[in-house]
Parts: structure tokens; sequence; C-alpha cells
């Protein structure tokens, strides 16, 4: 879950999961898979980098409740390892 604004500065928290695409005209709107639509102030980007920073933080959070190290994604496809079976 991400927390975002509406336009009249009341705060939002919405399930990242379910943005379909976010598009600025000029201000950001979203569209969710069941086609309801969500006008933010926070920008395209921004939403991106409160989705990406909050899944980084599920991500870590599994993996720290099973016990393993938390390692980040390779910068790059081309340097990440074969994936195991």
């Amino acid at each position: 879950m991400i927390q975002l604004t509406r336009l009249n500065g009341n705060p939002l928290v919405v399930n990242s999961d379910l943005i379909k695409y976010a598009e600025s005209s000029p201000d950001t709107m979203l569209t969710l898979v069941n086609g309801e639509k969500i006008v933010v102030l926070e920008s395209c980007d921004e939403v991106v980098r409160r989705t990406i920073a909050y899944r980084a933080r599920v991500s870590r959070e599994a993996a720290s409740a099973q016990g393993l190290p938390w390692q980040s994604a390779p910068e790059s496809t081309q340097d990440a390892p074969e994936p195991r079976d």
C-alpha cells in the first residue's frame, strides 16, 4: 500500500498492485484494474518511486521473516544469476 494525496489535500492509501497505469494530464490520474480512476497530487515518477520502495520493503520483510539475508536485485539482467529450478 502506498500513501498518496487527493487533489483536495486528503491522504489516500492505494494498493499499488491494483494500479493498471498512471498518466499525467497535467494532474496524475491512476487507473486501477477495475476501471476506477483516482486523481492525485503526486507525479507519475513519485507514484513509481513509492511503489518500488513499498515492494522493496515487502521483500526485505519477507526475507527477514524467513531468516534470509536481504540482497538487492542486480543492476542489470545480464549480470543476474541463472534461476534455479
